[in-house]
């Protein structure tokens, strides 16, 4: 078992239950329809990634460890780039400032750190130890 996944996957997906309220009960007053969907789209990957991370937390003890470990920073690196840069975005969009929707062009980095993980989390477990 990996304490420290397990115990950032705890952390970020309290604050993904904060944010998705906030999302619910104060952002839909400020932002628009497309705006709101954007930072809905980070919650909901964010909440996602969390479960992913505390189940590598989990199984670390019974995987080959420079995979899950990987595979772990992986998922935190997503949740960072991804679920981030469309936080960031819904106020770029909403604001009308077109140079901070440049940070879009980091989403698909986040993305690609939720892909590598997910295959190393596989391949972490493929010949595990007993």
């Amino acid at each position: 078992m990996n304490k420290s996944f397990i115990r950032i996957a705890a952390i970020l997906g309290a604050l993904s239950v904060v944010l998705g309220a906030f999302a619910a009960h104060g952002l839909k007053e400020i932002v628009s329809a497309d705006a709101l969907q954007i930072f809905e789209t980070g919650v909901r990957y964010q909440m996602y990634h969390v479960f992913a991370l505390a189940i590598t937390g989990v199984v670390f003890a019974q995987a080959k460890e420079k995979f899950a470990r990987a595979a772990g920073n992986l998922f935190i690196a997503g949740i960072i780039l991804f679920s981030g840069s469309l936080y960031a975005l819904t106020f770029a969009v909403n604001a009308g400032n077109i140079s901070l929707e440049k940070i879009g062009v980091i989403t698909p980095i986040g993305g690609l750190c939720f892909i590598l993980a997910w295959i190393l989390l596989a391949l972490s477990l493929r010949s595990s130890k007993p």
